[in-house]
Formats: structure tokens, C-alpha cells, sequence
């Protein structure tokens, strides 16, 4: 089906009240943190509501195979594209499929698995915004854009300590898909409302430990909260300004710096859940990260995305 016809077809749908899953894609290169972001809105939203989608597991070659091919698994050609279109149609339409599975820790393609659209789908991975059909799939977008350095210490600590490589490995196989990431990863920025970047603070000498601070581009390609009242005058730990994204167009861009107090960070997410009326608490588990701790900025970003996710269900 064409992008543009799949965009009508769910938009009819939704007007004429027939039911059908919101879909959220986070997009973005190898252990931008897609996965614990998503892990957190899936705890938030309860699992018989969600259903988490990897299009990672579309690889056509297992990771022995992968050695002797002139690309990596960043190149579409070493994806089914064309079946994760079909079923990605399939999921926002509200129909099951049977999915492959890659296991990320053995390399190996295994068994299937049916998965059926339960109210929301959260899709990520590599690729998910790659073309204009799947990206029409979705009602929300995100792209998970952290400089490259902090991205890189990130994939090392987690293939060497979960999937069995040694740092020398990972460097190497970072530098082998540079060009693929540059080519194919990091347009799918474009496709994006919003785009996160956790990064440290510039010009600050903020002591070892210190979660990262989040920076949230809020594109006019959907509706946001309105924030503008919200954040104290001279807030220090968070503010919200004009800015212009990489095209040159005005965007909003929300800061919450990994040093800001929880009151300061609670008030938002209060802010932004009243904005909703749910008549519930702000989900409490929100923003934490391994080993027990707790990133406000971290916090702040899955709550903005419950809020597009609950708000386009409605």
C-alpha cells in the first residue's frame, strides 16, 4: 500500500471509531538506548496493553554469516525491508504477524514468534523509519541522537558484558559501520517529532555519576503539551527556548539537565500528566536506569512520549 493511502486508510479509520493499536517507532543507531526507554514505557503502560515490536529481528543473515558480506547489519540489504513494511502495515491496522526472531545475544535467526497488536505497538530499532511506508505506519516518532563518543562507550559496555565481545571487537565493527550509519541510521532523524539527545552538560565539571541531561526537540509535526507556563522563570535544571533545527526551521527544545532536583522535575511530570486528565499518578518507576538509579532527564522523556502515546489513543 502507498504511504500516502496507508495514512488515509488510519486516519479514516480512527474517525470512523474502529479500533486499531497507536504505534510509537524510536529509532536510532546501535545502543543509542533504545531498549531502555522502551522497557520503561512498556513497565508504565502494563504489558496487556503493549506490545513491543524489534526490527531488528529482520536481519536476512545470522551474525557467522554476516562475516563474509561486504556490509554489516546497518545496510538494508542485510534486512527484509520489504516484510517489515508488510507487517508493520499489518500491526497499524490492527492484525497479527508472525514475526522473525534474531537472538541479539547468540547471533543466531530462531523460531518465529506470533505477536498480536494489543492497544499500544512500540516499534525500535535500526530501521524503523527507513521508508517513507513504514514510516507512515506510525503515529508518533522518535530518533535517539547522543554524541557519538557517549554511544560508543555505551555499545563497548554492553557487547562486551552481554553479548560476548572484547573492546577491540567492538571499535572495529564501530568503524566498519560508520559509513552505514551515516548513510542509512541517521536520516531517519528527519522523519522524527521528536528527537532526544542525552549528552553531559557543556562547560560543566559535573562530578563522576552524574546522570546525563536530556534535550528534547519538540517538531510541530505533532501537538505537544504546552510547557511554556510550567517551568519556573530562572529555573536553573531545566528550561524550554526557540531554537532552530539542523534545517533551519524554528523548533522547540526542552532541556532537563541531569543534576535537576526531583521537585524541580516532579513538577513537570505533574504538568504534563495533568495535561491528560488521567486522574492517576504519575507512573513512579519512571527514569530509572540499572544498578537502582534514577535519571530525571530520562524520567521527563518517557513521560512526553506516555503523553503522545495516551493522547493519540484518544
Amino acid at each position: 500500500m502507498p504511504h500516502k493511502l496507508l495514512r488515509m486508510h488510519r486516519t479514516g479509520a480512527a474517525r470512523a471509531g474502529e479500533v486499531r493499536p497507536v504505534m510509537l517507532a524510536i529509532a536510532g543507531d546501535s545502543a543509542a538506548g533504545k531498549t531502555t526507554i522502551t522497557s520503561g514505557l512498556v513497565r508504565a503502560l502494563g504489558a496487556d496493553r503493549c506490545t513491543a515490536v524489534c526490527v531488528d529481528d529482520y536481519h536476512r543473515y545470522d551474525r557467522a554469516e554476516r562475516k563474509n558480506l561486504p556490509f554489516t547489519a546497518l545496510h538494508p540489504d542485510c534486512n527484509y525491508i520489504e516484510i517489515m513494511e508488510q507487517q508493520l502495515q499489518l500491526l497499524a491496522t490492527g492484525h497479527p504477524v508472525l514475526k522473525p526472531v534474531y537472538d541479539h545475544h547468540t547471533g543466531a535467526l530462531t523460531r518465529p514468534e506470533y505477536i498480536e497488536p494489543r492497544e499500544f505497538v512500540i516499534v525500535e530499532g535500526l530501521l524503523p523509519l527507513h521508508t517513507k511506508l513504514a514510516a507512515a505506519c506510525f503515529d508518533v516518532t522518535v530518533y535517539l541522537n547522543p554524541p557519538e563518543e557517549i554511544r560508543r562507550e555505551w555499545k563497548i559496555k554492553r557487547d562486551t558484558g552481554q553479548r560476548g565481545y572484547t573492546p577491540d571487537q567492538v571499535l572495529a565493527e564501530l568503524d566498519r559501520r560508520e559509513p552505514e550509519s551515516e548513510a542509512y541510521i541517521r536520516p531517519q532523524r528527519r522523519h522524527a517529532d521528536v528527537v532526544v539527545r542525552f549528552a553531559p552538560v557543556e562547560q560543566r565539571n559535573d562530578p563522576p555519576g552524574t546522570p546525563l541531561s536530556a534535550e528534547l526537540l519538540l517538531r510541530p509535526t505533532i501537538r505537544h503539551p504546552d510547557l511554556s507556563g510550567v517551568i519556573p522563570e530562572g529555573c536553573q535544571s531545566m528550561h524550554l527556548k526557540l531554537t532552530r533545527d539542523t534545517d533551519g526551521r524554528p523548533v522547540d527544545a526542552l532541556h532537563v539537565h541531569g543534576y535537576a532536583p526531583r521537585e524541580d522535575s516532579r513538577t513537570l511530570e505533574k504538568a504534563i500528566w495533568a495535561d491528560l486528565g488521567e486522574g492517576t499518578e504519575v507512573p513512579p518507576f519512571l527514569g530509572e536506569l540499572d544498578e537502582g538509579q534514577r535519571s530525571e532527564s530520562l524520567a521527563v522523556t518517557q513521560l512526553l512520549l506516555l503523553y503522545h502515546l495516551i493522547e493519540a489513543a484518544r
